[in-house]
């Protein structure tokens, strides 16, 4: 049977990502199955369907790295607005331990949809909390749904505040049922195939929520089956302080003693980190997943991101949770990067081929991936289009790229993943919106009500409060 081919003819502008980073003027992509056949430029071939992007601008589908999705039920909540990272998480784990499957389901999609629309085609979730009737195969079939390619980082806690770490005792897990429950999630779901939809990584959460053992149990198990493991890593001092004070150790050296190094390993945020930790994860093949907007909004910092790529680290993005960063918006994300690394840096620190090459080129890396991030033959049928005639380009056409990164963030017009168009005329296939939107917002008050009358906190005040009051 010969598979369906997809042409998408006309193109303005072409952003390759290819060894040359190629940008192409009058364009055309013929896609075959799921599969870019040919690129080219004049007369296109003939094919199944047409796409006419006239007055677009096309780029390999944009890649996240880092996520949460469930915390899209918890953006701007007043009690968490104005916090650093340990008193934020402190009113999110009381939050969260409300969280149910329904709950889940429901904010994938929201986080999902909001990605795919932003210009993201392979998604990732670091998803830690298994609490009352929560099923990961839930989120993954959730995900599927919307057509995404998706990265589940099964995630955990197997530690609490009754032996000194952070989360309280009721959104712990038990170690050997985490592990269990892990290896499962990869024989059921992981996809080893090149162009794999579903890929399942390790993911204890972080120094202050996890044990030494779960730690270097997950790291082994991921050399095991050949999959990623990720977790967050040098995102504030106070976590850099809470390693010191329990393990001797500074972060790296905490997860490095673990077995945490090597191309199938990356860590989220990296904020605080010095030379040597740069070196050795240059020298090792370790990513990070930059988190700008997040790290910004709880006043994190800036991660060095200027310095690393030129020592060689991989570096892609990450949104980041909807509850530290609000937003799940993906060419905004790339926006920021470009920004804050000017902002330390300078004018000329990240320019915005570099900047998209973070989003594309850069995630691909992270997450082990050669089959996405690039647009040329015998790549994945990956790729977005955005109309260049919208207000916010007006004057900026000089350059398109540029202006893609540098001018206001915008949705996509229509993307293409696994060859199959999931976003036509700015709108998601098959998804009612609004509906989606009105059972998120009636389940986000739900979890905050549920939480205020069991630890008997008021965390949706909106009196205005004077700094340091």
């Amino acid at each position: 049977m010969t598979e369906a081919t997809l042409l998408v003819n006309n193109i303005h502008t072409l952003v390759t990502m290819d060894e040359e980073r190629q940008v192409l003027q009058d364009a055309w992509i013929l896609v075959r199955g799921g599969m870019i056949d040919k690129i080219g430029t004049g007369s296109p071939p003939a094919a199944d369907r047409t796409i006419d992007a006239s007055g677009h601008i096309v780029l390999p589908g944009l890649v996240n790295t880092h996520h949460h999705f469930f915390q899209t039920l918890l953006r701007g909540v007043p009690s968490m607005q104005n916090n650093e990272l340990f008193p934020w998480l402190e009113d999110l784990y009381l939050l969260m331990a409300g969280m149910t499957d329904e709950m889940v389901y429901v904010s994938t999609q929201v986080a999902v949809a909001e990605l795919m629309l932003s210009g993201c085609t392979t998604a990732q979730d670091h998803s830690y909390l298994h609490v009352n009737d929560m099923k990961f195969e839930t989120e993954i079939a959730a995900a599927q749904e919307l057509g995404v390619r998706f990265h589940l980082s099964r995630g955990s806690f197997d530690v609490g505040q009754s032996q000194g770490y952070l989360p309280p005792d009721e959104v712990v897990e038990d170690h050997d049922e985490i592990l269990a429950d892990c290896e499962a999630l990869i024989k059921g779901f992981h996809e080893y195939d090149r162009f794999g939809m579903v890929r399942i990584e390790l993911a204890p959460c972080s120094p202050f929520s996890v044990t030494e053992s779960l730690m270097e149990k997950s790291a082994e198990m991921a050399e095991k089956y050949s999959v990623g493991l990720t977790t967050h890593l040098c995102e504030t001092h106070d976590e850099e302080q809470f390693c010191l004070d329990k393990f001797g150790k500074t972060p790296v050296q905490f997860a490095a003693d673990l077995g945490w190094m090597g191309e199938r390993t990356w860590y989220a945020h990296f904020v605080h980190a010095e030379n040597s930790n740069i070196d050795v994860m240059a020298q090792t093949g370790t990513g990070v997943a930059h988190c700008p907007g997040s790290n910004a909004r709880l006043g994190s910092g800036i991660a060095r991101v200027n310095e690393m790529l030129k020592k060689g680290v991989k570096v892609g993005l990450g949104v980041d949770g909807s509850a530290s960063n609000d937003s799940s918006h993906m060419l905004a994300e790339v926006r920021l990067a470009l920004l804050f690394q000017r902002a330390k840096y300078g004018a000329d620190a990240l320019t915005a081929t570099q900047a998209l090459e973070l989003a594309t080129l850069g995630g691909a890396e992270v997450l082990g991936r050669n089959d996405i991030g690039a647009l040329k033959h015998g790549m994945a049928a990956d790729f977005i289009g955005i109309k260049l005639n919208q207000l916010g380009y007006a004057g900026g056409l000089h350059d398109p790229v540029a202006a893609l990164v540098l001018c206001e963030p915008v949705n996509v017009d229509f993307s293409v993943i696994n060859g199959k168009v999931v976003v036509e005329d700015g709108s998601l296939s098959g998804l009612d919106l609004e509906q989606l939107k009105k059972q998120q917002n009636k389940l986000a008050a739900a979890l905050v009500q549920k939480a205020e009358k069991r630890y008997s906190k008021n965390m949706t005040s909106w009196t205005w409060r004077r700094r340091g009051e």
